[in-house]
């Protein structure tokens, strides 16, 4: 079903307070959740993302998360226009903004920009809401241990999906069992609860022509910063110069590598729940050798 472009012009123009026909529509490719546009009346241009009516909770979710990550002054961000939902349309209206991919320069600005966003910190883990990673419901209710909050807010509902999505019981009871010995590895390790992007792949992430880097999509909560970092690594595309700013601006703590495949696997198994088998391997290879690493 075609977007409701005709409400979604009227609500342009009204938080706009200018009127707002749209003479070009142009899609965007890149998403896999939701559909995508660049709308324009010939003197304005916006980026429009669209789903059936059901999906506005999750325009509400990132409408609130760009704005926490904008509030902070660290990092660009595409400005909130105006969102909303009629009977057949779901919808998100920002700034479009003109973006290429991060190059030398604009990685190791956004690595310095992530470090001053990652020293804002909350008292407790969590978010005043849930929110979504892709598709998936992302539970957020605070708590003041972040093993805690890791296992039950992030690993079991994930666990608990990827069962019911055929996911072998014992492979998932062993997931359990990283769970259930999360506590010995953060017995000296107490991350601060520092606010973070959440789905910070290098799809998410890009540059002005000027080099201002910019972020968008996120899924923020507050957490440990390194859960940003280790996803920034597990798929790819992000300049060395991005990390070596990064650690530079706040070096990361020496046993990082060993927590990094246990964060990494928050996103591998939503990979699997979300898109299915080919990440069932990789699931299981590092549930495997976490476990096999955490009984020693």
């Amino acid at each position: 079903m075609s977007p409701d472009w005709t409400g979604i012009a009227d609500a342009i123009g009204a938080a706009t307070q200018q009127p707002f026909v749209a003479d070009s529509v142009q899609a965007v490719g890149g998403g896999s959740i939701h559909a995508a546009w660049r709308i324009g009346d010939g003197r304005r241009e916006f980026f429009v993302k669209t789903g059936e009516p059901q999906t506005n909770a999750m325009f509400i979710a990132e409408a609130a998360g760009l704005q926490a990550l904008a509030a902070t002054g660290t990092v660009r961000t595409p400005a909130i226009v105006v969102g909303g939902a009629s009977d057949s349309t779901a919808f998100l209206v920002l700034e479009a903004l003109d973006l290429v991919p991060l190059d030398r320069e604009s990685g190791a600005r956004l690595g310095e920009a992530l470090a001053r966003m990652h020293r804002i910190t909350g008292d407790s883990y969590g978010w005043p809401g849930d929110n979504f990673i892709g598709a998936t419901p992302q539970l957020n209710a605070a708590h003041p241990s972040w093993a805690h909050f890791f296992g039950d807010r992030r690993l079991r509902p994930q666990l608990q999906r990827a069962l019911a999505n055929g996911m072998d019981k014992a492979l998932v009871n062993k997931g359990i069992g990283i769970i259930e010995r999360l506590g010995g590895i953060f017995l000296e390790y107490r991350p601060q609860p520092s606010l973070l992007h959440g789905d910070l792949w290098s799809g998410n992430a890009g540059a002005l022509a000027d080099g201002t880097p910019a972020l968008f999509d996120p899924a923020c909560y507050r957490g440990d910063r390194e859960t940003d970092i280790a996803m920034a690594e597990l798929f790819g595309g992000f300049p060395t110069s991005f990390f070596a700013a990064y650690r530079a601006a706040w070096p990361l703590d020496s046993d990082y590598e060993r927590r990094k495949p246990l964060y990494n696997l928050y996103h591998v198994l939503n990979h699997y729940n979300l898109f299915g088998g080919a990440y069932l391997g990789q699931a299981q290879r590092m549930i495997e050798r976490l476990l096999a690493e955490m009984r020693r």
